[in-house]
């Protein structure tokens, strides 16, 4: 996982550094004046939606993550151009991140009275054919923005850098349908179990994206641990995937 989201942000770069050149290469011979160009009408990713596939880096043999893992985040952005330079600008919002991690024939006990986070396993035993955990956060994200043509952006290449303060709202595991260890189906109950005690209250985690339009690609890798120092391991969440923005 390590080697795909090293070469994910090997294809980040270069294809910055190939938008780049070219505009470059077309702007050779006509030098513009960027503080004249009016951007009363154009769009600069004021929504931001994102669908992306999540992980954990650190965690130990004993934790079996499987499946598509998966996060979902909704911004409302404001968009603050530099007067001197328009391609550039700063991006500031406040929006709600989730986070959803399966696990395979295992349990995460958020509401024990343990004094660490338990992940019992299941295997041999009764257990959920579907289980995850999810955790939901109020993210503030702030970005520094470049747009190869501020004056259309959604016809342009645009790349952003920064990050998102997260407040942890609510965490809870869910269960559904109970099997025996042989696999055969005891019930289609749901189980749900809530508590924020073993988690950091909040996360700041480092961010990158490139578009082009409204369509796009990011990444997110959590520079706080999910789990509190002395409550389990210490694990830090990641997500790669498709950013929808505009207006």
């Amino acid at each position: 996982m390590k080697k795909f989201i090293a070469f994910a942000l090997i294809i980040f770069t270069t294809t910055a550094v190939f938008a780049q050149q070219k505009d470059s290469i077309s702007t050779k011979h006509k030098k513009k004046d960027w503080s004249k160009v009016l951007l009363g009408n154009r769009a600069n990713d004021h929504f931001m939606f994102q669908i992306g596939y999540d992980n954990w880096f650190g965690t130990p043999d004993t934790i079996r993550t499987k499946g598509f893992s998966r996060s979902f985040n909704f911004y409302f952005m404001f968009d603050f151009p530099f007067k001197s330079d328009p391609r550039f600008s700063v991006g500031a919002g406040l929006g709600i991140g989730s986070s959803n991690i399966f696990f395979d024939k295992q349990e995460v006990l958020v509401a024990a009275l343990n004094p660490t986070l338990a992940f019992p396993d299941r295997t041999a035993s009764d257990h959920f054919k579907k289980y995850k955990l999810v955790s939901t956060y109020l993210e503030a994200p702030l970005e520094l923005r470049f747009a190869l043509n501020p004056e259309n952006t959604n016809k342009s290449w645009k790349f952003a850098i920064g990050g998102k303060l997260g407040l942890l709202l609510s965490t809870y595991t869910k269960g559904k349908t109970l099997q025996n260890s042989a696999g055969q189906t005891i019930n289609s109950s749901i189980e749900k179990e809530s508590s924020k005690k073993y988690f950091n209250g909040t996360r700041f985690a480092g961010t990158a994206r490139i578009s082009y339009g409204v369509v796009g690609i990011f990444v997110q890798y959590s520079l706080t641990p999910f789990i509190k120092t002395t409550y389990g391991p210490s694990i830090n969440p990641y997500s790669i995937g498709i950013t929808l923005s505009g207006l």
